[in-house]
């Protein structure tokens, strides 16, 4: 049996001590990212030495260190350029970006939607904690309206991001979202992300205990919370939520519709069926819109379509030009026209 693409967790995990707060959601990302890689590297079948992490600045910025990977560490907000390089430089990586609301959406914002527009093959880990944990507590473009920081002491007046939905309006090919203390949800949306060819992002709600704690709590405090008011999404099957089993959506004309089955008529054939790999993005920014309490949170994949990538065309059209010209490369430019040899 052929092992070299089977490796553990502790075979990505560095020796470096982990320095974020206790209780902090970063931690539960970590876990899941070490399970999920060995799953990658066998699914995909990649070595150890093809993982890259890239990251900008932020508490999540930190996540290179803690990883036994390549990695680079680079500035506040241009994560995704640097990965868009790293990627293009050497398509053999698979390249990870974590990064949080702040480093991605604010000032590394024009280069977030540009790597999603361009569908380049990297996997963006988005912490979103709806607020600017290392800079010690600002708002952030996630921070809900109305809420109080030590930058708007009277409450925000900006209405926030949306992530997925900024994903989807700039073409995004792949969307998934997580709750940090789900680590084997977060691990999955992982090893789907990776699989995906093209921009990935996987959006993991995470708290932040000194400076916006219990942020996403109306909803996901606890397991029963959680399966009462978030909607776990997977392809091809019924959108069903509630710990019972017994809620559902349905769509009615262009809204979705919080339903109970077995009240009013409606049968579990009413509920809709998830679909991941629909073209269309309607029913998809839908789903990534709902918001608590009068919908469930969506979890899960919510889209993964296929679609031509940066890197591919890049490399493809390279090939092409070289292939209709005389001058290939450098040395047969060194070596065009009149040349001689001085001895």
């Amino acid at each position: 049996m052929n092992d070299q693409y089977k490796y553990t967790p502790a075979d990505f995990k560095s020796d470096q001590e982990v320095k974020w707060c206790p209780g902090c959601g970063d931690h539960a990302i970590l876990s899941s990212v070490l399970k999920a890689l060995p799953e990658v590297a066998e699914a995909l079948k990649y070595k150890h030495e093809r993982f890259t992490f890239v990251s900008g600045i932020g508490c999540s910025s930190r996540f290179p260190y803690y990883m036994n990977t390549f990695g680079f560490h680079g500035i506040h907000g241009r994560a995704s350029a640097i990965a868009t390089g790293v990627k293009v430089a050497n398509p053999k990586l698979t390249v990870w970006v974590p990064t949080g609301d702040g480093d991605s959406l604010a000032i590394g914002g024009n280069h977030f939607i540009h790597a999603v527009r361009r569908n380049i093959d990297i996997n963006i880990m988005l912490f979103n904690n709806e607020i600017y944990g290392l800079t010690k507590g600002q708002y952030s473009p996630t921070s809900k309206l109305g809420k109080v920081t030590k930058t708007s002491p009277f409450g925000t007046i900006e209405h926030p991001f949306t992530p997925g939905e900024l994903v989807l309006g700039a073409r995004g090919t792949f969307f998934a979202r997580s709750v940090d203390a789900e680590v084997g949800l977060t691990k999955d949306c992982l090893v789907a992300a990776a699989k995906h060819d093209g921009t990935s992002v996987v959006e993991v709600l995470q708290n932040c205990v000194i400076f916006n704690d219990k942020t996403h709590a109306d909803f996901a405090l606890d397991k029963e919370t959680r399966a009462e008011h978030t909607i776990v999404l997977k392809h091809g099957e019924k959108m069903v939520f509630g710990k019972n089993r017994d809620k559902g959506l349905v769509q009615i004309g262009m809204k979705l519709m919080v339903v109970k089955i077995g009240e009013g008529g409606v049968t579990i054939d009413d509920i809709l069926t998830h679909n991941a790999h629909e073209p269309n993005p309607g029913v998809h920014m839908m789903l990534v819109n709902m918001r608590y309490p009068n919908y469930p949170v969506a979890l899960g994949v919510i889209r993964d379509v296929p679609d031509h990538t940066y890197d591919d065309n890049f490399y493809d059209q390279v090939e092409s030009v070289k292939s209709k010209r005389a001058i290939r490369c450098v040395d047969d430019l060194l070596h065009s026209g009149e040349t001689w040899e001085i001895k």
